[in-house]
């Protein structure tokens, strides 16, 4: 029987990515995003491509029931999940206080509060048959001082990255792995959703990365055992100069970049 991965925001960008990385290494999958005219899209490229069995679950992960609801509909369709990719997030442009609260909450919902839920439910039958893949994807802006702008977005992705290193330690011996994976600059949709593709077109070439490249990268590490994994050597050196270098000055330097790429 193949294994089942489930992939959350899987209907453009990374999540998409993951999804066809997994089915390229002979997964069947439960896919979950609000689009469904995008999920079907993708998995009848899949079963075309990969004969991969692939379960559609329309889900929109700012309702706080939406986690629990899917892991009814997984179990009511006999379906069991053996890596979980915890993928769907967004952005939120301008300063803190100048967002209203509701936005925060439901960004908090999507990117904290349903991985934490959708791990605390799927990853105790992983322990129990000895076998689980968890990701969780974080980011880069994680693990280097933040900049002004998205107040909300660093502090999530720095949680998901201990979060993982947590679980990792605690799950290793069952055979589960977790992994937080941590992309730069990624092609995808993205900046378009948070309105600053124009700002974005200053930065250079050399600092993006392709989304196919984040998963396969992603997918390898967690395979691996990895709790965290920066994606591409640009982003691992930036990650290590941000740990090394006196924090004043990274922080001097990423305000400054910050400008470019961050509405405040």
């Amino acid at each position: 029987m193949r294994r089942v991965a489930l992939v959350t925001g899987a209907s453009a960008g990374i999540g998409e990515a993951f999804a066809r990385v997994f089915a390229a290494h002979g997964f069947d999958l439960a896919i979950t995003a609000r689009r469904e005219d995008r999920l079907r899209a993708l998995a009848a490229s899949l079963e075309r491509q990969h004969g991969t069995r692939v379960h559609i679950f329309c889900a929109d992960l700012t309702d706080r029931g939406a986690p629990a609801r899917l892991c009814e509909q997984l179990a009511a369709a006999n379906i069991t999940v053996d890596a979980l990719v915890n993928n769907a997030g967004y952005g939120v442009p301008g300063t803190f206080t100048s967002v209203d609260w509701q936005r925060h909450a439901d960004f908090l919902q999507v990117l904290l509060v349903a991985v934490a839920e959708l791990t605390y439910r799927l990853l105790p039958s992983m322990a129990a048959r000895g076998y689980g893949r968890i990701i969780n994807v974080a980011s880069l802006a994680g693990l280097i001082p933040a900049p002004a702008g998205h107040t909300l977005y660093a502090a999530t992705k720095s949680f998901l990255i201990r979060f993982s290193e947590a679980l990792s330690s605690e799950f290793a011996h069952h055979g589960v792995h977790v992994t937080a994976v941590c992309p730069g600059f990624t092609f995808s949709e993205f900046h378009d959703v948070t309105g600053t593709r124009e700002m974005m077109r200053g930065l250079p070439s050399w600092m993006w990365m392709d989304a196919p490249t984040v998963a396969e990268q992603g997918y390898n590490a967690v395979m691996a055992g990895r709790p965290v994994y920066v994606t591409g050597r640009v982003n691992s050196a930036i990650a290590l100069l941000a740990r090394y270098l006196p924090h004043r000055l990274v922080s001097a330097l990423n305000r400054r970049v910050g400008r470019a790429y961050r509405k405040t």
